[in-house]
């Protein structure tokens, strides 16, 4: 089972020495912290294959590069201060992923629909409006309170174009993105079982992916939508 210590080591250091010079000096470190993530990723892929379609090829292919673009930003840091990456389902709507982020203190995981395009969040209001009772019995369930809590994501503060202020699901409706999230403690992060954990909370989201995914590919009659 993979082991998440060196890569915590690293970061920690980098967090602390997020320079060039430094991390050139340290090469040797982090191509170590890498290859256990690569390791650990491996090892959550092959979970999820278990319980899900994932098209990404491999652990390695679904890890981010830790050098940072500062062509656009102020914060001119070279580094990335945690390790991170992205499964991708293989389903017909397959824009919902899982996403996972290594750092100390800051450990978590996400999934959901982050910006989706006008066309598809209009589709997936006018969906939601015509029955939210199945969205809203997802999100209330035990399983997704205890694994995320509630649903998250940005809000409108008014009636989305062509919706009531008075529908019924107006609280739902006002979404601009859907996300879930879920935080772990360094104490889970560096037991030996952690990619089971993390794959067990990433199985959770399945009932709002296969929701999300039924409606994204289906018209308002439930007739199937070519995608």
């Amino acid at each position: 089972m993979a082991n998440l210590d060196i890569a915590y080591s690293f970061l920690k250091k980098l967090s602390s020495n997020n320079n060039r010079e430094w991390f050139n000096d340290h090469k040797s470190e982090y191509l170590e912290a890498q290859e256990q993530m690569i390791e650990f990723a491996d090892e959550l892929l092959s979970e999820m294959k278990q319980v899900d379609e994932i098209e990404t090829p491999s652990g390695k292919k679904s890890l981010y590069r830790i050098y940072r673009d500062t062509r656009f930003s102020k914060d001119k840091t070279p580094y990335k201060k945690h390790f991170s990456g992205h499964l991708r389902r293989a389903t017909k709507y397959n824009r919902g992923g899982y996403y996972f982020h290594i750092e100390p203190d800051k450990t978590m995981i996400g999934g959901g629909f982050w910006g989706p395009n006008a066309a598809d969040l209009l589709h997936v209001r006018k969906q939601i409006a015509q029955e939210p009772e199945r969205l809203e019995e997802i999100v209330n369930s035990k399983q997704f309170i205890d694994a995320f809590g509630q649903l998250g994501g940005e809000q409108l503060k008014k009636a989305p174009k062509g919706f009531s202020v008075d529908d019924p699901a107006i609280h739902w409706l006002r979404y601009k993105q859907y996300l879930l999230s879920h935080i772990f403690t360094d104490q889970q992060v560096m037991q030996p079982d952690f990619a089971s954990r993390m794959a067990e909370q990433f199985n959770n989201m399945r009932p709002f992916f296969d929701y999300m995914s039924e409606i994204l590919t289906t018209d308002l009659n439930g007739e199937e939508l070519l995608v």
